[in-house]
């Protein structure tokens, strides 16, 4: 397989100059970088060529042998090495494209003492049959809060006191080098903290917290539907601070048996004998609301869909109301008996030849043609 070549692996142009290399350069950094793809061997790799590529392109003198001569007339400058100004380029370029890893030094950390290890607002789940979601209603849920340890002042550790962690040596960040590249990330002993408990404490068992058990009264609003989410405000954990977030309640709205929602609209089926789709009769249908009059056409077809205007459900934001969508499933009798038969053969004759067969009429000239075929 063919070596790419250093402009390939930045993606740039043989004469690119040197802005647009360098911004190059910190693309595909960027896209490549270990902290952003841990564990990831090609993109480690991708990773190093692209390092590699930017050392001899950013400087002018290995750029232009590297034009001539291709890599090999670099092998006598000592591997590629550079001038100490495009060591300096490289690595302040590195300090300001990752100090959000963790490696800038002058990103300041939280107060590990002030950290609560649990985030503020919570979430629940929610079922709700068809009726409680169209309509509205109120319901009473349990749930479980966490608020801080007092014994421990939320920290997991006993008496609240905190030691330096010895695997980082309070940095939060264990660092490695590689060439004049350093890399860091989390530290997997305090995860990133920089201190740690030297003993647990006895109350939470070092998790700096209890958990405590509330009920709660919620109006459910008209129109709600799956997915949806009611804040309760205040009604969330509590951090050390004694501020308290929120909870909020993630709905999952059961199916009906005869309804069938759409955002807004709703659909039924209603089942029609094909007598009463011949004649267009009318027919008292179920709403959201009560009974309405359906009133159908002379030779309604299957499938067919009436629609009422502002019978479907109430938009939760107040925005009006959809529509209720009646569609027609025409239904046809699984055998008949001899009388049965013999009105319907009548019932076809009054109709005549012409509108009770159609087929006859229209594949008349079709059967002609193919007739003609085997003359």
């Amino acid at each position: 397989m063919q070596e790419m070549s250093y402009y390939e692996i930045l993606e740039v142009s043989s004469n690119a100059d040197k802005a647009t290399i360098k911004k190059a350069y910190r693309k595909m950094a960027k896209k490549y970088h270990p902290d952003k793809n841990p564990g990831d061997k090609e993109a480690e790799h991708k990773f190093k060529l692209c390092n590699e590529a930017y050392q001899c392109l950013s400087d002018e003198q290995q750029r232009s042998i590297y034009d001539r001569y291709g890599k090999e007339g670099l092998q006598g400058m000592g591997g590629g090495s550079r001038a100490s100004s495009g060591f300096d380029d490289l690595s302040s370029m590195f300090e300001e494209m990752f100090s959000g890893f963790g490696g800038g030094r002058s990103s300041r950390r939280q107060n590990p003492a002030e950290m609560d290890k649990y985030p503020m607002d919570l979430n629940i789940d929610m079922y709700l049959t068809f009726q409680e979601a169209i309509f509205g209603c109120e319901k009473d849920i349990e749930f479980t809060y966490k608020t801080a340890c007092k014994s421990c002042k939320g920290t997991g550790a006993k008496g609240g006191k905190l030691t330096q962690c010895s695997h980082c040596k309070g940095q939060g960040q264990i660092y490695m080098k590689q060439g004049f590249m350093t890399f860091s990330q989390t530290c997997p002993a305090c995860h990133g903290h920089g201190v740690m408990a030297n003993e647990h404490c006895d109350e939470c068992n070092g998790d700096g917290y209890s958990e405590v058990r509330e009920s709660v009264t919620i109006k459910v609003p008209a129109g709600i539907d799956s997915d949806n989410r009611l804040r309760v405000s205040g009604k969330g954990n509590i951090s050390k601070r004694g501020s308290r977030g929120d909870l909020y309640v993630t709905f999952s709205v059961k199916p009906d048996k005869h309804f069938v929602r759409d955002g807004n609209d709703v659909y039924i089926e209603i089942p029609v004998f094909f007598t009463q789709a011949v004649s267009g009769e009318s027919l008292s249908i179920p709403s959201l609301h009560g009974e309405l009059e359906l009133k159908l056409d002379v030779g309604t077809r299957d499938k067919q869909q009436y629609t009422f205007k502002g019978e479907g459900i109430s938009d939760v934001h107040q925005r009006g109301k959809g529509d209720l969508i009646a569609q027609i499933n025409i239904t046809y009798p699984k055998r008949l008996n001899e009388e049965q038969k013999e009105l319907l053969v009548k019932l076809q004759e009054s109709f005549g030849i012409e509108e009770s067969k159609p087929h006859e009429s229209i594949l008349e000239s079709a059967i002609d043609k193919m007739k003609s075929w085997f003359k």
